[in-house]
């Protein structure tokens, strides 16, 4: 028995296709914003509505981007505490010494 783990294969087609759905969950967004809009319009009559619609899914879409980046953010601080990459950090405190 391995007490290595091993990678699910397709780990990295998953990373890619959530890297992808950023995009597409903007476009969709945007999109659902818009019906929003008509919907409104056409049970009020008023034009005006179709803009709080398109506002709603400009701000989903901007929620969402949002959400992408404290993801990145949080995994970038995550390797950024990891013990491999601490050795540069204590080599220039050394230099800084020395001076």
């Amino acid at each position: 028995m391995n007490s290595i783990e091993e990678e699910p294969k397709l780990k990295k087609i998953v990373g890619a296709a959530d890297e992808l759905s950023l995009g597409i969950s903007i476009v969709v967004a945007v999109l659902i914003g818009v019906g929003i809009g008509l919907g409104s319009k056409k049970l009020t009559g008023l034009a005006w509505t179709l803009w709080i619609g398109i506002f709603i899914g400009v701000a989903a879409a901007i929620l969402n981007v949002y959400k992408a980046y404290a993801r990145q953010k949080a995994s970038l601080d995550e390797l950024a505490n990891d013990p491999k990459y601490k050795y540069k950090a204590l080599k220039e405190d050394e230099d800084d010494g020395e001076y």
